[in-house]
């Protein structure tokens, strides 16, 4: 176990060792760390993930956003298109003359009716009865009279109810409008956040694929690791004489290299370089 590395001409040759207990656990070790590498390399843990749909959560099974509607095409029904005007016009005509305004009129016609007919009227021809005045003229005129007070009784009740139903008319008018304005802006926000959720779904898949691809190698990278564990731990020794001071550097740095690079990549090469360098100018 150890590398070897020379310098001069010739002139003598570096042998790189290590404690021999050091070297036989380092040689354990590698076994242990390759048939561990073996075991997993191929068993990556993102092979299994399964893509998310985001159209059938959003939209339902089988369909895709450009199923529905463009956000210009909501913005043209529900604000370019709109008339104002008629709109207060069809609101203010169904809040003052709709089907609800018709049956409370309706209503208070046939509770006036009764109330004349139940009250009103057998009180009068009881009072005329007792004057002898049935078959006057009198008679005639006073129950004209209650009809009159009824009509304009329900005259009144219909204008007023009308008028109080104005600003009602209003409200719903400003609500329509409002929801109009709104309605582009919230499907503008699920746009978005479709689009949003779509990206983020979108990156996580092509995250877990690029795990799942690149598994083996981070896998190995665990190996490389064991390899250079010796690296703090080396010892050197010359079996030849005579190698010059410039050999032994240009020896020192690429040993330094070579250990840098197993430890820390290309810069790691380089730093190592230079303090290999530096020490066998130094020896």
């Amino acid at each position: 176990m150890g590398g070897k590395s020379g310098g001069g001409s010739g002139s003598g040759t570096t042998t790189v060792r290590f404690a021999p207990y050091v070297e036989s656990h380092h040689q354990q070790y590698l076994n242990w760390t390759a048939a561990d590498v073996a075991a997993v390399k191929s068993a990556s843990p993102f092979a299994s993930f399964v893509d998310w749909d985001v159209e059938d959560a959003f939209f339902g099974v089988g369909y895709m956003i450009s199923s529905f509607p463009s956000l210009y095409d909501m913005y043209g029904k529900f604000m370019a298109g709109l008339d104002v005007d008629a709109l207060f016009d069809q609101i203010f005509l169904d809040s003052t003359s709709g089907p609800l305004i018709t049956n409370l009129v309706s209503e208070q016609a046939v509770e006036l009716s009764d109330d004349i007919e139940q009250v009103a009227d057998p009180r009068f021809v009881t009072g005329m009865r007792d004057i002898n005045s049935v078959v006057s003229s009198t008679f005639v005129v006073g129950r004209a009279m209650m009809e009159t007070a009824r009509t304009k009784a329900l005259s009144k009740f219909d204008a007023e109810l009308r008028y109080r139903m104005i600003p009602v008319a209003a409200d719903r008018w400003k609500t329509h409008l409002m929801w109009n304005e709104a309605v582009p802006k919230l499907y503008m926000e699920m746009i978005k956040l479709y689009v949003s959720a779509r990206m983020d779904v979108e990156g996580h898949v092509s995250e877990f694929a690029a795990k799942d691809s690149l598994w083996p190698f981070q896998v190995l990278q665990y190996y490389g690791t064991a390899l250079g564990a010796l690296t703090g731990a080396k010892t050197t020794t010359t079996e030849t004489q005579g190698a010059s001071k410039t050999a032994k550097a240009i020896g020192g740095a690429m040993s330094g290299a070579a250990a840098g690079f197993m430890v820390g990549g290309p810069w790691g090469d380089a730093i190592g370089g230079v303090v290999g360098l530096a020490g066998g100018m130094l020896s």
